[in-house]
């Protein structure tokens, strides 16, 4: 079994500066992400949301399959962390400072343009797990502040930096790439985002590539040079 490339068990929160433990500091972003997702939630009346829709979401139907890549994606992100985290800390900054773009930039843009969807099902054409499971996100995840879908944006940015990874099989890579674009269009199934909100995390990914991932380009450029 490949040996982690940091000795975590050495790790102490005094110890955070240190070169081998930095990278966890950009895990703090989460810790505003969510801060942010507290207040946009709780003190931005629905009303002031305005309603995300497109013709094209009319004939996309509701579909209980997609909530498997749907939740699973919350193992995506958390799996993709803890691997990088464990084998490959320039891939973790990468995909780390990834998400952050993406989530300041749409918290932004949810803070500036509150938005909404009203496309959840007022009943679901079949009762069965699957449906259950849906009901029981539906309780917890509102259906303001989607657009644009950080669902998609983390996917995206994900598979982007496991595409990046050379020394990774090619049938991973291609793998996770398939997966992490199945979860782009399970929220549309499931209806939990417009395929505006899709649309939209196109631009903020293009934004957060740049950012996060300039170093990589540079330094591929350099090697091409030599």
């Amino acid at each position: 079994m490949k040996k982690p490339v940091v000795n975590y068990k050495e790790f102490r929160l005094s110890k955070l500066n240190d070169p081998q433990f930095s990278h966890l500091k950009l895990l703090l972003g989460w810790v505003g992400y969510f801060a942010l997702y507290f207040i946009t939630e709780n003190f931005i009346p629905v009303e002031r949301c305005y309603p995300v829709h497109s013709p094209l979401d009319d004939l996309i139907p509701f579909c209980e399959l997609f909530v498997i890549p749907y939740t699973m994606w919350y193992l995506l992100v958390a799996g993709t962390l803890l691997i990088f985290a464990l084998y490959d800390i320039p891939s973790f900054r990468m995909v780390s400072k990834y998400i952050i773009v993406t989530q300041v930039i749409a918290m932004a843009i949810y803070i500036i343009f509150p938005n909404r969807q009203d496309l959840r099902p007022t009943e679901f054409p079949r009762d069965n797990l699957l449906t259950d499971l849906m009901a029981f996100i539906y309780s917890f995840d509102t259906s303001t502040n989607v657009c644009p879908s950080l669902h998609v944006a983390y996917s995206l940015g994900i598979a982007s930096v496991w595409m990046k990874k050379k020394d990774t099989a090619l049938w991973i890579r291609l793998a996770i790439l398939a997966f992490s674009l199945l979860v782009c269009v399970s929220v549309a199934f499931v209806k939990q985002h417009s395929v505006v909100d899709i649309y939209a995390a196109i631009p903020v990914c293009a934004v957060a590539e740049v950012i996060a991932c300039l170093p990589y380009y540079k330094a591929r450029r350099a090697a091409k040079k030599k």
